[in-house]
């Protein structure tokens, strides 16, 4: 029997929640699912151009587990892109490195580094906001 995964840490929840083809009336029920943790590794890995031991250490996981992690969001994104399939960014076993809001009105994601209660948005002042909860 297979040790159960640990959680992955998360600098950043995502901006989006996925991608669509244009010019190409793709399927939504075929859409690939980019879990959050994947999405993070291609975010340290290639968008900061971190090294996978420095990745590893701020995911708070072992080196060969982000190694699988990111061999599986490669193959993910370019599974999408030749197959004109949506990309989906949700789910995963992650635990946020501080709490995270988000405006319901204006769609931002923000932190709060005072570890106040927040009572409006930092952006557009909406009292209209929500604690980003992760699904476990």
């Amino acid at each position: 029997m297979a040790r159960p995964r640990n959680n992955s840490k998360i600098q950043i929840p995502p901006r989006v929640k996925g991608f669509n083809p244009q010019g190409y009336y793709a399927n939504p029920s075929q859409a690939v699912c980019l879990n959050i943790e994947e999405f993070e590794v291609i975010r340290l890995l290639d968008y900061e151009n971190l090294s996978q031991l420095e990745a590893s250490k701020i995911m708070e996981i072992s080196r060969p587990s982000l190694t699988r992690i990111y061999d599986r969001a490669r193959k993910k994104i370019a599974k999408a892109l030749i197959e004109v399939h949506p990309i989906r960014i949700e789910g995963g076993k992650i635990v946020y490195d501080e709490h995270w809001y988000e405006c319901l009105s204006c769609k931002s994601h923000f932190n709060n580094p005072n570890e106040d209660e927040l009572n409006s948005c930092m952006l557009c002042s909406s009292s209209d906001i929500l604690k980003v909860e992760v699904e476990k």
